[in-house]
């Protein structure tokens, strides 16, 4: 059965996650009078400490691991986007032991969808994710972005000082460097361009994980590190 994704009708629109029978609205900036979002750290950190990252040729896509690994896998993610998270914190972890073990190299596509055309959470969050390759620690604060997705409502969700206070987690990424780019959005047109790359790229909703090309569509392959694994290996 394909796993519930959110579905993606245009830019402009609400994103909806089917689940069983029922669809579920997912608003378009994480802002509003709700509790301050929360910082947790990424379970296991340690996984996705000193992954090589470089955007590649094309500008937009962020390559993490070596060249010339055997297998490519492609994501496609909106850092809004709960189900993303969920990826993160299964699929995602096999996928970083298949890139720290040399197996294969992740090729990613930061979306800002749900931000509706707006300067929103997700334009916010992909820019301080820019700035962190800069850094040299994209891997790491991808994982600590997603450990902290805010809930629904959250005030001052993947707002500087949040985006700040994430960044907290990642040893040596805080510095006058990283933390002008979140403030000033300094990488606001980089991150225009990355949605604009997902766009062209016919996806249609998030997570979308591509393995050498074929569409991975289970469940366990998406939310579970060891049947990604599993999956990469097949």
């Amino acid at each position: 059965m394909p796993v519930p994704r959110y579905a993606r009708a245009s830019a402009a629109v609400f994103a909806a996650v089917l689940l069983g029978a029922s669809a579920v609205a997912c608003s378009s900036d994480g802002g509003g009078d709700g509790a301050a979002p929360a910082v947790r750290p990424a379970a296991d950190a340690a996984l996705f400490a000193g992954l090589p990252a470089k955007l590649a040729a094309d500008g937009t896509t962020v390559v993490v691991g070596k060249a010339d690994a055997p297998h490519t896998v492609r994501v496609y993610l909106d850092p809004q986007c709960p189900y993303c998270a969920k990826f993160e914190t299964g699929g995602g972890e096999g996928l970083a032991k298949a890139v720290r073990d040399g197996k294969a190299k992740a090729e990613y596509t930061v979306a800002s969808f749900l931000d509706q055309g707006r300067e929103g959470a997700s334009t916010r969050a992909a820019n301080a994710l820019r700035a962190a390759l800069d850094a040299g620690k994209f891997a790491e604060y991808h994982a600590a972005l997603y450990a902290s997705q805010p809930e629904e409502g959250s005030a001052g969700a993947y707002g500087t000082e949040h985006l700040l206070k994430i960044a907290d987690q990642v040893k040596g990424l805080r510095g006058a460097a990283f933390d002008k780019a979140v403030k000033d959005m300094t990488y606001k047109e980089w991150v225009r361009k990355s949605e604009k790359a997902f766009e062209a790229s016919g996806e249609r909703g998030t997570p979308a994980v591509l393995i050498d090309g074929k569409k991975l569509e289970t469940r366990e392959g998406l939310f579970t590190a060891d049947g990604f694994l599993e999956a990469l290996g097949a």
